[in-house]
């Protein structure tokens, strides 16, 4: 053979070996279709953290609590969405905007469900707020000084103004008849001595018409918002004894059982909030757990 074939012959197999070499790499490199491929993409990705709602400052300092002291050490990240409209956040709900929310009780996710035709749920009950009859204008310390014609401003959504009307009845007020639907309405307001006035106004609005109004059934979690300090004239302690009134983890029933729906699940009642929440609020708002 001379020289010349056998720089062919040796240049040939250089080819022969890198060809081969070539075939041996792509048979080991993934397909980025490949369920390999796949598995390395979802380990490198990060998880979306869990999107939860709330409305006022309360609800968020309550959040804010679990996020920083309670859910590390139990591997949950959630992030907090503040929808300042009690309409807006449970769309939110519904639309996947968020994945829950902390702001209600259930009589009023109900009446928002209903009217969005959603399958919302309840699950763990966190605390109640107290509520009550207050008087900024008049200062009204009693039942017995509430003026005769007075103006009272109360709740214009359903389920609060049910309570308020009910909390009403019970201090001996106002008279109501028969319930004609799932909720008193003023509409079922009847004659008393008292003849008061009724105002329906948004409950942000019956803080600032306080002004205005001689008397006003508020919680005090919208007083303590805006800053104003007032002593109850009576507590409504049948609405705070009532655990339908408190404040619980709304989501839809199809994301109920998620882990780190159960996991915000527990922590809504972990012992720590409870010491948080008696220590920060001091009767404000109560734990009902």
């Amino acid at each position: 053979m001379s020289v010349k074939d056998k720089g062919l012959t040796g240049i040939k197999r250089r080819y022969f070996i890198l060809a081969i070499a070539s075939i041996l790499f792509a048979s080991c490199t993934p397909n980025q279709n490949s369920p390999t491929s796949q598995l390395v993409s979802q380990s490198t990705s990060q998880p979306t953290p869990l999107k939860v709602g709330s409305r006022n400052s309360t609800t968020e300092d309550v959040l804010k609590f679990i996020q920083k002291e309670i859910a590390p050490s139990h591997g949950l990240d959630f992030q907090i969405v503040t929808i300042a409209d009690s309409v807006k956040i449970n769309d939110a709900l519904k639309n996947g905007e968020i994945d829950a929310n902390v702001f209600q009780h259930e009589p009023f996710m109900k009446q928002a469900a209903k009217r969005l035709n959603a399958d919302f749920v309840m699950l763990n009950r966190s605390y109640t707020t107290l509520s009550g009859l207050y008087s900024k204008r008049l200062k009204i310390k009693s039942i017995a000084e509430i003026p005769v014609g007075a103006t009272i401003g109360i709740s214009n959504d359903d389920s609060n103004q049910d309570r308020a009307l009910k909390f009403l009845k019970n201090i001996n007020v106002i008279n109501l008849k028969e319930k004609s639907g799932e909720y008193f309405s003023v509409q079922d307001v009847i004659k008393h001595p008292k003849n008061l006035q009724i105002k329906e106004l948004d409950n942000y609005a019956l803080v600032r018409g306080l002004d205005d109004l001689d008397l006003g059934v508020i919680s005090a979690s919208f007083l303590a918002q805006a800053k104003v300090s007032l002593t109850p004239i009576v507590i409504d302690e049948i609405g705070m004894a009532n655990k339908n009134y408190a404040v619980g983890l709304a989501t839809l029933r199809s994301k109920a059982n998620e882990p780190n729906i159960q996991k915000l699940n527990q922590l809504l009642v972990d012992p720590k909030l409870k010491d948080f929440i008696n220590a920060t609020y001091k009767g404000t708002i109560a734990p009902v757990f």
